[in-house]
């Protein structure tokens, strides 16, 4: 450890009393001033929504609430509750994975209320922002972006640099968000390209810039126990029961949000069992690798995402499953080792495979099945709804509309590696309480512990290497699994 300390310089000091207290105190402060200046209540949650009702001639249960309410708390779940668990597969990092996505999805939404406010609701009269439950679900939206890009730097970031790592990914997000639905006029219902493509390589960048050459002292707490992973696997059977919602949850009523969830729901489908197929494949004697299960099994739905509203047809959401689900066993089994081998790229969640991959082949799928769409197919009344074939855009052709998908996958890959790297360089100061190489993926370095919790746990299962390489003598770090 000298010797260590020699190269290095100094040892890190993960005291985060002040640091901590006071980001998260004056930050909230800043949110309840900037809410009592900006955020109001939308017609539809306002106490004169029984004036604005009958004015319309609308009814109670024509209030967007109850169509969108059922969505939002399976959306708030999958933050939550699935991002969390999914999170806790490190065996010493558990408190980490599911207490820093409950801090990061709290501060974020609020800040996301703020920014997509600004950007898609504003009243330039008032200047006020209109808030309803439509709203709240894409506040969740905005803040999956950020989680995603968590899963890249788990267990190796202080939560202070969480914090800042949230605070420029929901304004990023927002920006991108803009740009892609508003100024290209996207369509993007579950999120392929502002979501999952933009967080992943925001992540990545991150995760690159920030690369650790000693990240091999952590080691022994670099990888997962069987009790670790079954939490992480309810985390996964959260994601994959209420995805339907996800990508169905801001389509248009009616047909686009029943379609969404059917498109979603056979493609998590189909890339379960090609993902069991390939992680079975790949060992000698046919064992499951739990990573695979985990989050392979979640990618057909991350891709459908841009495309879950339109008329893919069932098979070819299957067929997007299929692909997916061994697109990505593949990059866990090659790319993610590669990246860390050749481009000092070190992803902990192995977010590469399951949200930045899918999400950009996501992005170009919808691109196609919007350029190939035809009036024979969607009917004029449908291309117009699904397309939003209004105003301006009312004469842009399916061709027009496949190429703006195309440019808005590669906006949200240029935000995310730009913003990425840029943000990385802010979290390179040496002021933010991060942990020393030697002392990642460990609880203790932010949390109290239970003192039954205190024994050393020997190094027997390590991440993307599960039952493989068990008495090996590793001297770098690595996430990579072995063939044989």
């Amino acid at each position: 450890m000298g010797s260590c300390c020699e190269r290095m310089g100094p040892q890190k000091n993960t005291y985060v009393r002040v640091s901590l207290p006071a980001v998260c105190f004056v930050w909230q402060i800043a949110m309840i001033i900037l809410f009592g200046v900006f955020i109001r209540y939308d017609e539809e949650s306002s106490a004169t929504w029984p004036e604005y009702r009958d004015k319309k001639n609308l009814t109670d249960i024509e209030n967007d609430f109850y169509f969108r309410y059922p969505s939002f708390q399976d959306v708030h779940v999958m933050i939550f509750v699935g991002f969390g668990f999914l999170m806790t597969f490190l065996k010493r990092y558990c408190y980490g994975g599911a207490g820093f996505t409950f801090l990061i999805a709290s501060f974020g939404l609020q800040w996301a209320l703020l920014m997509q406010g600004w950007f898609h609701s504003l009243d330039l009269t008032t200047g006020k922002i209109s808030i309803g439950v439509e709203s709240l679900i894409n506040a969740d939206f905005c803040c999956a972006g950020s989680l995603i890009a968590f899963g890249a730097l788990l267990g190796k970031v202080s939560p202070v640099q969480l914090m800042v790592v949230t605070l420029f990914g929901v304004t990023l997000f927002a920006v991108e968000e803009y740009i892609i639905l508003d100024l290209l006029h996207c369509r993007d219902a579950g999120g392929s390209m502002v979501i999952h493509c933009f967080g992943g390589y925001y992540g990545l960048a991150i995760s690159w810039v920030l690369y650790r050459p000693n990240l091999h002292q952590s080691k022994r707490l670099h990888g997962s126990s069987y009790h670790s992973d079954l939490f992480a696997m309810i985390g996964t059977l959260f994601l994959w029961m209420f995805w339907p919602s996800f990508n169905s949850a801001i389509t248009d009523h009616g047909d686009g949000q029943h379609r969404a969830a059917i498109n979603t729901y056979i493609a998590l489908a189909s890339s379960v069992l090609t993902s069991f197929a390939i992680s079975s494949m790949a060992q000698k004697k046919g064992k499951l690798d739990m990573v695979h299960v985990q989050n392979a099994t979640l990618a057909g739905a991350v891709a459908m995402g841009t495309a879950a509203e339109f008329m893919i047809t069932p098979y070819g959401s299957l067929i997007v499953g299929f692909c997916m689900g061994i697109i990505s066993v593949f990059g866990y089994l090659f790319i993610t080792p590669f990246f860390e081998k050749y481009l000092k790229l070190q992803d902990t969640c192995g977010i590469h495979n399951l949200h930045a991959l899918p999400g950009m082949l996501g992005g170009f799928i919808g691109a196609v099945v919007a350029a190939a769409a035809t009036e024979e197919v969607y009917s004029e009344q449908g291309l117009i709804n699904v397309f939003d074939k209004t105003g301006v855009y009312a004469d842009r052709d399916q061709g027009t509309q496949g190429g703006f998908q195309a440019a808005g996958t590669c906006v949200s890959i240029a935000f995310g590696l730009v913003g990425g790297a840029l943000v990385g360089l802010i979290l390179k100061f040496p002021i933010w309480g991060d942990p020393a190489d030697d002392n990642c993926f460990d609880d203790e370095a932010y949390w109290e512990l239970p003192e039954e919790d205190e024994e050393t746990i020997p190094p027997v299962l390590e991440y993307n290497n599960h039952m493989i390489q068990k008495g090996q003598d590793i001297t770098e770090s690595s996430f990579s699994v072995e063939q044989s």
